[in-house]
């Protein structure tokens, strides 16, 4: 197990170094660096001073030496400063990776806890009336619009119901603490984590309910029923456990998406996440924010990649990393 953690640390380092002189490539190949932003912005600068400027801060030198200089620094910490927010790029990224990362775990759990029961009630009745309505609200939830559902969420429990906030991440200019401060985030975060939920709940549904189906129909299930265990350690103790495989590569993958692509949601509710980050950061050429939050987005997907393989060993014994 050691010498494979090993391998795939080393193959994820290599990957992030091949990603981020990919990234830094394409950023550097968008039409209007900072300078060209700051000389359309301010008329009084004329081209010495634009030149001037490129040298300074070494944009007039070849991409392969820039992408050198960064990585070094890079290296060393320094990540450099945000354009857009005049703040060093940790600075900026930190406050808004703790806030995806609590929506992305709070839809996720909500999700698997949703999607879990109701896979596993369709998969032992396949074709029943139940099962039936289950295959219905998947069909319908995976063909939902994303920004559609959420004007449908806002419209129904925010303008209609008045029942959570339409959007932010707390109540401006409010100044609570403790139990307060603690509902008033969960009302904030209601909606938006009911959006992604749903949107996950009906993929996942359907990747458990057709594992479930053919999990059920092995021989060590017969056999586990012709030992007399009960029906419900049969379904929930050896069935799931291999039936759950498919499920957390689906996990894995949709991890890695919800970390950097969960831009329509966090847009609709105007919630400060990475997603918006790095719209906001590849559309107003901040160049240092985006190409942090982008590789920090390729780090979470392989770090989710590599714990879905650990997983996979947990789940089923017959898979060992040796």
């Amino acid at each position: 197990m050691t010498r494979y953690l090993c391998q795939r640390l080393v193959q994820s380092l290599i990957v992030v170094a091949v990603m981020s002189f990919v990234i830094y490539g394409l950023i550097g190949l968008m039409p209007g660096d900072p300078i060209d932003v700051m000389i359309s912005s301010n008329p009084d600068l004329t081209s010495a001073d634009a030149a001037r400027l490129k040298a300074q801060y070494g944009l007039d030198r070849p991409i392969h030496e820039r992408y050198a200089a960064w990585g070094i620094a890079a290296l060393s910490g320094d990540l450099g400063y945000s354009r857009a927010f005049g703040q060093p790029v940790l600075a900026v990224i930190g406050p808004r990776l703790a806030n995806t990362a609590l929506l992305m775990g709070l839809s996720l759990g909500l999700a698997l806890a949703i999607a879990l029961p109701i896979g596993v009630l369709a998969a032992r009745r396949p074709g029943s009336v139940a099962d039936r309505v289950i295959n219905i609200a998947c069909f319908a939830g995976i063909s939902l619009p994303t920004f559609w559902l959420a004007l449908i969420v806002i419209l129904l429990f925010a303008v209609t119901w008045r029942l959570f906030p339409a959007s932010g991440l707390a109540t401006v200019g409010a100044e609570l603490a403790g139990w307060e401060w603690l509902g008033d985030r969960a009302a904030h975060l209601a909606l938006p984590v009911a959006t992604l939920a749903v949107v996950n709940i009906a993929g996942y549904t359907r990747y458990l309910r057709a594992a479930m189906i053919e999990a059920l129909g092995e021989d060590y299930v017969r056999t586990a029923r012709a030992k007399g265990l009960s029906e419900a350690r049969v379904v929930w103790r050896h069935a799931l456990r291999n039936a759950l495989l498919p499920v957390v590569t689906i996990g894995a993958l949709e991890f890695g998406a919800l970390f950097s692509g969960a831009l329509v949601t966090e847009t609709m509710f105007a919630y400060p996440g990475m997603g918006k980050l790095i719209y906001d950061a590849v559309m107003g050429n901040d160049f240092n924010l985006a190409l942090a939050a982008l590789l920090l987005a390729t780090f979470v997907t392989l770090a989710a990649n590599l714990a879905a393989d650990l997983a996979y060993a947990w789940l089923d014994p017959r898979i060992a990393y040796g």
